[in-house]
C-alpha cells in the first residue's frame, strides 16, 4: 500500500483555500500541498452567506469567532427572509434552528396546523427564537447555561466578504506549510490511463502531484476539459442562468439576515457587511435582458452603488463524478446551485470533510471514489430540491418566467415531500440530507403549502391545552428576544472590524 506524497490545489478562492487550510490542519505535514492560482484570473466573490454548518467547519481550523468576523467584516445570520416568493406583498422567515417544543412525541408545527384550520392560530414566525429575532433586529449567541431556554437554542451562521475569508484562509494554510505557486495552467497531461500526470505552467513549468483538487470554476479546467467527466443539466427545474453582482453603502438597517426578494424572472439578494452591502440580481436570460436585470438591481438598492455591476453567467447543475480517478472537484468545478439558500460554501466544506473519512492512498481504490460520490449526488440532489421548492410553490402568475415555474414538473424526490407534507404536514429528513425537518416545514408554510389535515394524535390533546401549549411557547420565546441586544451593538461589542 502505497500512500499519497503530494496534493495539488488547482485555483485559489474561497473554494481553493478552504481545501488548503483544513487539509493543511488535519494532515499536519504529512503530505506536500501545494496551490497554483493566478492573479489574472478573477474569482466569483459574490457567496457572502452561509449557513450554520460553516461553523463546524471554522471549529476544525480552530478559528475564534470574533476575530474571523473582524477580519472577513462579518456579521451574524439567523435565516433568510423570502419576500414576494408566494405572490406580490408576501413575506415569510425561513429561520434556522428548532421551531417551538415538541409536545410527547409531536412537533409543534402540528398543533399549529390544528388551530390554524380552526382560525386561532398566530403567526408561525413567533414560535421560533431565529425568527422572531431576526424580525426584531436583535442577535444573541446560543447561551448552554440555561438548556430550557430557547436561547440555548438560537442557530446562527455568517454573513461576510467572501474575498477577505479567501484572503485569510491563505495567510492560515501558508503558515502550516502550504506552498503557493503564481501563475496560469496552460494544460493538463493525463497517464494512459486516464489518471492526472501533471499540469504545465505558462512559463513551461510542469507540476506533478499524486491527487489533483479542481478549484478553478466553472470551467472545471482538469474535471471537464482534460478529463470530460461530463455534467447532468437542472435548467429545466432551475431556469436561472444570469446573475449581476454589485456591493453598495453600509446598511443603515443592519439586518441579521439575508433577503432574497421575487424579482420578475428570478430573484435579488440583500446581504449586511460590516463595511458595505452585497447585492445581486439572479434572472433567466430566457426571460429577461442583461441590460433590463441591471436596471432592476440598480433601482432597488438601499444604499448608493459602489463600483461597476459584475455581470456572470452559470448553469445550475453537477458533474456526473465529483470525484474522477485523482481528481476531486470542488466549488464551482465540482457543480453550481444558485445562492438561494447559501450553500455553495457548504458544498465545498461537506466535500472536504467526506475527502477527509475516505482519504485515499495512492492505488486510489474504487470503493472509496464510488461511495464519495454516492453521497455527494445524494447531497446535491437534495440540495437541488429544497431551492427548486421555492420555485415550484408559488401563486405569481405575473409573468412568464413565474408561470413556467408553477407549472414546471419537478424531480420524483420533491414531489414524494411535497404530497406527503400536503396531506398531513408530515416531513421526514433522509439519510444526512442537508436541510432539516424544520427548515422544510418553514418554506412549505411560507410558500403557501398548508396541509390539508395534520396528524390525528394531536386531537388527543383539547382546544384549549393546544392554545396554552402555543402560547406559551411565544410568550417564553417574546420575553427571551426582549432582552436580547440589537445586531449592530453585538457586532459593535463583540467583534467590530475595522473601516473598510
Amino acid at each position: 500500500m502505497k500512500q499519497l506524497e503530494r496534493i495539488l490545489i488547482v485555483g485559489g478562492g474561497s473554494a481553493g483555500w478552504m481545501a488548503a487550510a483544513l487539509l493543511s490542519k488535519l494532515f499536519q505535514g504529512l503530505y506536500t500541498i501545494e496551490l497554483i492560482e493566478s492573479e489574472e484570473i478573477g474569482t466569483v466573490g459574490v457567496g457572502e452567506a452561509t449557513i450554520p454548518a460553516i461553523r463546524k467547519y471554522n471549529e476544525l481550523l480552530g478559528l475564534d469567532e470574533h476575530e474571523f468576523l473582524k477580519q472577513t467584516q462579518g456579521t451574524y445570520k439567523l435565516g433568510v427572509q423570502f419576500n414576494g416568493w408566494l405572490g406580490d406583498g408576501t413575506s415569510y422567515m425561513h429561520g434556522f434552528g428548532v421551531i417551538g417544543q415538541d409536545l410527547e412525541w409531536l412537533r409543534c408545527h402540528q398543533f399549529w396546523l390544528k388551530m390554524n384550520s380552526l382560525g386561532r392560530a398566530q403567526d408561525f414566525a413567533g414560535f421560533s427564537i431565529n425568527t422572531a429575532a431576526a424580525l426584531q433586529n436583535k442577535f444573541l449567541r446560543a447561551s448552554p447555561d440555561h438548556p430550557e431556554s430557547p436561547l440555548a437554542h438560537i442557530a446562527h451562521a455568517y454573513q461576510f466578504d467572501a474575498t477577505s475569508y479567501a484572503r485569510f484562509l491563505k495567510g492560515y494554510a501558508q503558515q502550516r506549510g502550504v506552498i503557493r505557486r503564481e501563475g496560469r495552467i496552460v494544460d493538463v497531461t493525463l497517464r494512459s490511463d486516464g489518471f492526472v500526470d501533471s499540469v504545465t505552467m505558462a512559463d513551461g513549468t510542469v507540476v506533478t502531484a499524486d491527487f489533483f483538487i479542481d478549484c478553478s470554476g466553472f470551467r472545471g479546467l482538469i474535471i471537464e476539459q482534460a478529463m470530460q467527466t461530463g455534467f447532468d443539466d437542472w435548467s429545466h427545474w432551475l431556469p436561472c442562468d444570469r446573475a449581476i453582482a454589485v456591493a453598495s453603502g453600509r446598511a443603515r438597517n443592519f439586518t441579521p439576515y439575508t433577503m432574497a426578494t421575487a424579482r420578475p424572472a428570478g430573484w435579488q439578494w440583500r446581504i449586511p457587511l460590516q463595511h458595505r452591502t452585497g447585492n445581486g440580481h439572479v434572472y433567466s436570460s430566457q426571460y429577461m435582458d442583461d441590460d433590463e436585470a441591471e436596471r432592476i438591481l440598480l433601482a432597488n438598492l438601499d444604499e448608493p452603488q459602489r463600483g461597476d455591476p459584475k455581470r456572470l453567467r452559470f448553469k445550475a447543475g453537477k458533474r456526473r463524478k465529483a470525484w474522477n480517478r485523482n481528481c476531486l472537484a470542488l466549488g464551482l468545478a465540482g457543480g453550481f446551485i444558485e445562492p438561494l439558500e447559501s450553500t455553495s460554501l457548504h458544498l465545498v466544506q461537506s466535500a472536504l470533510i467526506r475527502l477527509v473519512r475516505l482519504l485515499p492512498d495512492a492505488g486510489f481504490d474504487a470503493a472509496g471514489v464510488d461511495e464519495f460520490n454516492r453521497q455527494s449526488d445524494f447531497e446535491y440532489e437534495r440540495i437541488r430540491d429544497f431551492i427548486v421548492l421555492h420555485y415550484k410553490a408559488t401563486k405569481r402568475d405575473d409573468t412568464p418566467f413565474w408561470r413556467y415555474c408553477r407549472d414546471m414538473e419537478v424531480p420524483a424526490t420533491l414531489q414524494r415531500k411535497i404530497d406527503l407534507f400536503a396531506a398531513n404536514g408530515r416531513i421526514f429528513r433522509e439519510d444526512e440530507e442537508l436541510f432539516a425537518e424544520e427548515s422544510w416545514i418553514q418554506v412549505f408554510l411560507g410558500q403557501g403549502i398548508v396541509p390539508r389535515g395534520y396528524d390525528p394524535l394531536v386531537d388527543i390533546k383539547s382546544e384549549e391545552e393546544i392554545a396554552r401549549y402555543l402560547g406559551n411557547i411565544e410568550q417564553v420565546i417574546g420575553k427571551c428576544v426582549a432582552v436580547m441586544p440589537s445586531h449592530e451593538e453585538y457586532i459593535a461589542r463583540m467583534c467590530p472590524a475595522a473601516p473598510g
